[in-house]
């Protein structure tokens, strides 16, 4: 994770500035990503699997927020169900992201990138692509 915050342009003078640490902008994007009709999980890396088997609930998984100069950069790892309509998926998830992170934080992504990294099967099977975060 990056050790960097990002402070909003919302600031108010009189009464101190705003920072959003980038672990909060995860969260947000993964729980908005999940919500999307076609989405079976979000892919986590090695360590969010482990933390869940002991029950602890990532939701940040599967989301790499880059606080950037020209903005915030998102790129979400999901798995579809499969039948669901990849493009349509991809563009409602994108959506779903920068309107939950707009009306939370008041941020606008400059990019949400979607990398479906495979599908799910109605019984739980995973087919998944060599892809790496």
């Amino acid at each position: 994770m990056s050790e960097h915050v990002f402070e909003t342009e919302q600031a108010y003078p009189a009464l101190g500035r705003v920072e959003i640490a980038p672990e909060v902008i995860e969260v947000i994007a993964g729980i908005a990503a999940s919500e999307v009709d076609g989405i079976a999980q979000m892919r986590g890396n090695f360590a969010a699997g482990v933390a869940e088997r002991f029950g602890k609930k990532h939701h940040g998984k599967g989301v790499k927020v880059d606080l950037r100069d020209d903005g915030v950069v998102i790129d979400l790892y999901c798995l579809v169900q499969f039948g669901a309509s990849i493009p349509n998926v991809a563009k409602k998830v994108q959506e779903n992201v920068r309107q939950a992170l707009w009306n939370m934080t008041g941020l606008e992504a400059s990019e949400v990138n979607v990398h479906i990294v495979g599908i799910q099967f109605e019984g739980g099977k995973q087919e998944q692509g060599v892809v790496e975060q």
